[in-house]
């Protein structure tokens, strides 16, 4: 029988799993083994300055938190797994996906997205999706051709009521 520290602290683990999968918007769950030390350092340093966070957690633990929380992942809880959470939906795994070009030992398995499991071909178009600052630029864009067409129609008719 295991002591009850130890079982406390696997509880307390679990519980920081739970609660931190109930309190993001994005949950990504991703292969890392054969990264190096600074490959997974400057991954860890990309993640947070994106607003999100690297754990790595035993399996096990992962599967007993994700169970007390009705999600059915148990097919990805094997073999070395990390884990990206973020309040940001979209943010780790553009991250995730721009890291693994160049290293192909990071390999995206499938996440909860807004509290939906998300697979890994569905995070793939996700990570094609611009920023939120990419996207204000394309409205913004958009809108200001909408304004100059309007302009130039509102100058032209102004020009056919003066000559009238």
């Amino acid at each position: 029988m295991a002591n009850q520290k130890i079982l406390d602290q696997k509880q307390k683990v679990i519980d920081e799993i739970a609660e931190k999968t109930k309190n993001s918007s994005s949950v990504v769950l991703f292969e890392y083994q054969g990264l190096t030390t600074e490959d997974t350092n400057n991954l860890r340093r990309m993640l947070k300055e994106s607003g999100s966070e690297f754990k790595i957690y035993k399996n096990t633990l992962t599967k007993r938190a994700f169970d007390s929380l009705n999600i059915d992942m148990d097919d990805e809880l094997t073999g070395p797994k990390a884990i990206a959470f973020s309040d940001d939906s979209i943010a780790p795994i553009k991250v995730l996906y721009d890291f693994s070009k160049k290293n192909k030992a990071l390999v995206v398995k499938k996440g909860l997205i807004d509290g939906e499991i998300t697979e890994e071909d569905k995070l793939r178009e996700l990570s094609k999706i611009p920023s939120r600052e990419g996207l204000l630029t394309m409205l913004a864009g958009g809108l200001i051709g909408t304004v100059r067409n309007l302009s130039i129609a509102l100058d032209l008719r102004a020009n056919q009521l003066e000559e009238k």
